[in-house]
């Protein structure tokens, strides 16, 4: 078992801050919410986008449709991870097909579960376009991805790994960056 020393990169005042930010950039970037639908990916990404939705409602007096999206099947390491597979429920409440989707996670890292989420998404429908948005972005990519919106970029080894805790999962807010005690490998969010 790998032991780790870990140091807390931001706080829940801070998170909260990111997250505004974001939104702000959003709305900055497209004049409003017309047509905007969200969509989580689950686990953590879902509670982060209905949190972006209500600083939506604070700021602009509406908050776009959240939907929640599994990704367990669309995964390039499945056979790795887990002879059987947790299915969570997908969930989109509007449609796919000619929607403007905010896709949102929580760390990015190496772009492989962005990939099997935007899979996901294509076999709903055809949206006119996707746009990814991110609480961490600690770099190392694999695949040529890349977020529209950062809360905050962190730069890691890649034997670190970030944790994001969140008070609806986790009962605290906050982010912690994970390093091995003794140089064991370690990893992070895919």
């Amino acid at each position: 078992m790998t032991t780790h020393d870990s140091t807390r990169l931001f706080d829940g005042a801070e998170m909260d801050r990111a997250l505004a930010r974001v939104a702000h950039e959003i709305l900055e970037r497209h004049g409003g919410l017309d047509d905007i639908g969200l969509v989580g990916i689950r686990t953590r990404g879902v509670p982060l986008a209905l949190r972006l939705a209500a600083k939506f409602e604070e700021l602009a007096d509406r908050a776009p449709a959240v939907g929640m999206l599994d990704i367990n099947l669309y995964r390039d390491d499945l056979s790795r991870i887990a002879d059987h597979p947790v299915l969570k429920k997908t969930e989109i409440p509007f449609d796919v097909d000619g929607a403007k989707i905010v896709l949102f996670d929580d760390v990015l890292f190496t772009g492989r579960t962005i990939r099997s989420a935007l899979d996901g998404l294509m076999d709903l429908g055809r949206p006119d376009w996707i746009q990814l948005a991110v609480l961490v972005d600690r770099g190392h990519r694999e695949l040529p991805i890349r977020a529209d919106y950062v809360g905050k970029n962190v730069p890691t080894s890649l034997d670190e790994h970030v944790e994001v805790h969140l008070d609806e999962i986790d009962g605290v807010d906050e982010v912690v960056l994970l390093k091995p005690k003794g140089g064991a490998n370690g990893g992070g969010d895919r």
